[in-house]
């Protein structure tokens, strides 16, 4: 009877650890973070753009390995990872942590983990003065908040937008992406330009420059005869402008302009803060 009982209490304690074994699920993997298009964020509600149009963007920006890019609100990461496909250090901006994992988990993938660097941050806070390339998308009241910071970029650095230019700025070169694009084909290049705006002493005169972007106009004064600036443009710090007759083409560098072959030099006396 002793055994009987001993064996009945050995096989009750089996029954009930195979039952508590049971009860208790085996873990669930984790799912990795997988975004929705459309899903608000921050600022904006992510659209990835077009991996075909990423690619036209840094056509137009002819990114080189020499080259220092940044997106700001970079989503999923494409545009640092595309970048840094092509050699250069590329650096996303992303309030959103799960993006960021993704975004670093997807360069550690293509092999670019060295060059695609992303970190959490408010894209209107960021650090972009060292970028020479800023490949964007956002939405056109991001981009007006931005200007400033745009402008205080070194003259010639390039930026290249998706769908939405600057609001104010004309864009410099406009095309459109050939392939799977859907609604977002549209690439729009941006040439930062030089401060010109303000007064400058010319071997033939005083020379006042009004600066709205890339665009100038203004005036010419010598010999008591005043005429208008025609055709002035800034790409990068190259100017060019027609005034009292003759055509003038050079760089702007600081307070100073020297033409194209030192043909002319001009020399700013009263700067415009824009």
């Amino acid at each position: 009877m002793n055994i009987l009982h001993h064996v009945i209490r050995i096989l009750l304690a089996l029954c009930l650890t195979s039952a508590a074994g049971a009860a208790v699920p085996a873990e669930a993997p984790q799912k990795q973070y997988v975004p929705e298009v459309g899903q608000e964020g921050k600022d904006v509600v992510w659209v990835p753009t077009p991996h075909v149009l990423v690619e036209k963007m840094l056509d137009l920006a002819k990114v080189t390995p020499q080259d220092y890019v940044m997106d700001l609100g970079s989503g999923d990461g494409r545009n640092v990872i595309a970048a840094a496909k092509r050699g250069a250090r590329a650096l996303g901006v992303e309030f959103n942590p799960d993006m960021i994992e993704l975004s670093r988990r997807t360069a550690a993938r293509e092999g670019v983990a060295d060059k695609a660097q992303f970190v959490q941050g408010d894209m209107f806070e960021a650090d972009i003065s060292q970028a020479t390339v800023m490949a964007l998308f956002l939405l056109p009241d991001n981009l007006s908040r931005l200007t400033q910071k745009f402008l205080d970029l070194k003259p010639g650095t390039r930026m290249v937008l998706n769908g939405f230019g600057v609001p104010g700025w004309d864009a410099d070169v406009t095309e459109r992406a050939e392939g799977d694009c859907g609604s977002w084909c549209t690439a729009m290049l941006y040439i930062v330009p030089a401060r010109a705006a303000g007064t400058w002493r010319l071997p033939k005169g005083e020379l006042k420059l009004d600066q709205k972007f890339q665009v100038l106009t203004g005036a010419l004064s010598s010999g008591g005869s005043t005429t208008p600036v025609k055709d002035g443009r800034l790409r990068g710090d190259q100017i060019s402008f027609s005034a009292g007759g003759e055509k003038y083409e050079g760089r702007v560098n600081g307070d100073t302009m020297l033409g194209n072959g030192g043909g002319w030099t001009a020399t700013r006396l009263r700067p415009v803060t824009q």
